[in-house]
């Protein structure tokens, strides 16, 4: 399956999509799409659902986050060696974990908005993975069956409050709207092999990242059993597994950076895209 939530913020409606690609609206059979409704049982019961005999919703509304309800916005850097070697960083020995606050998701195509005083914004295409069922200590052999599904998340990063400004990597990825996370949730039964996923950006039209999941350093299920040893991971929780080379820090000779007015779009296959447009800072823009 794959699940949207469809309407203005605040507003959305629960939707899934039919064989047509076209949102069916849910709103007789649940309020929301919550964590909760990403457990088997729940997902189960929306999958005996026949998407044809759901009410059409409009087409052209904005598409909003895929589930609300996040708890937890876990990420995984440097999970790409070639994205490693162009950021002048070694190769982890272990998964580099950090967390964007759940304050940064927006839908896929909401505005991204230049934190005050930005220069170095950058880019990142990332497969988002999303817990189903509690994990805690799971074996690597077992860490799929504790994930729902999968997404398309866009780790916007400001590269010198990441790197230059003291302390931890979060600051830099913690900006409101830094965070773009869909179009859909596109449930695991429906994605055979998560490490074999091409993914893309492009800002302006020109194609920056082109790469794949099969070359993450550390894969979804080494990333999920690795991550229970340190907490636990509940339905509704985000994970984001790094991203291929191609960010703006590592364009050659000088690095490129997002402007306000540049537009990116963003992809992976199966999962949906994303277009994002960049804005200057403009409160109205994160809280309307």
């Amino acid at each position: 399956m794959k699940l949207l939530r469809v309407g203005p913020k605040g507003q959305e409606k629960p939707a899934m999509l039919d064989a047509q690609g076209r949102a069916r609206d849910l709103s007789a059979h649940l309020s929301d799409i919550t964590a909760a409704t990403l457990e088997a049982a729940a997902l189960n019961k929306l999958r005996d659902l026949d998407p044809a005999s759901l009410p059409l919703l409009p087409e052209g509304q904005r598409i909003g986050l895929p589930w609300s309800g996040c708890g937890k916005f876990i990420c995984v850097g440097l999970n790409y060696a070639d994205h490693a070697a162009e950021s002048g960083m070694p190769i982890p020995a272990e998964p580099v974990l950090f967390t964007k606050h759940t304050s940064t998701m927006i839908g896929c195509n909401d505005p991204v908005v230049l934190p005050q005083g930005s220069v170095k914004t950058d880019w990142e295409v990332e497969l988002g993975v999303v817990i189903g069922r509690k994990a805690r200590y799971v074996a690597e052999a077992e860490a799929l069956a504790h994930v729902a599904g999968y997404c398309v998340v866009n780790d916007v990063s400001e590269r010198e409050y990441q790197l230059e400004r003291g302390g931890t990597w979060d600051k830099g990825k913690g900006c409101d709207t830094f965070g773009p996370v869909g179009p859909w949730l596109v449930t695991a039964d429906e994605v055979a092999d998560p490490q074999a996923l091409a993914m893309w950006l492009e800002v302006n039209g020109r194609r920056f990242q082109n790469g794949s999941t099969k070359t993450m350093v550390f894969g979804v299920a080494q990333l999920v059993s690795y991550i229970s040893r340190f907490m636990t991971l509940y339905p509704g929780d985000l994970i984001t597994t790094g991203t291929p080379p191609g960010v703006g820090m590592g364009v050659k000779p000088e690095p490129i950076y997002l402007r306000a007015g540049d537009r990116m779009r963003l992809g992976i296959a199966g999962l949906g895209e994303q277009q994002q447009q960049v804005h200057a800072w403009d409160p109205a823009l994160i809280d309307g």
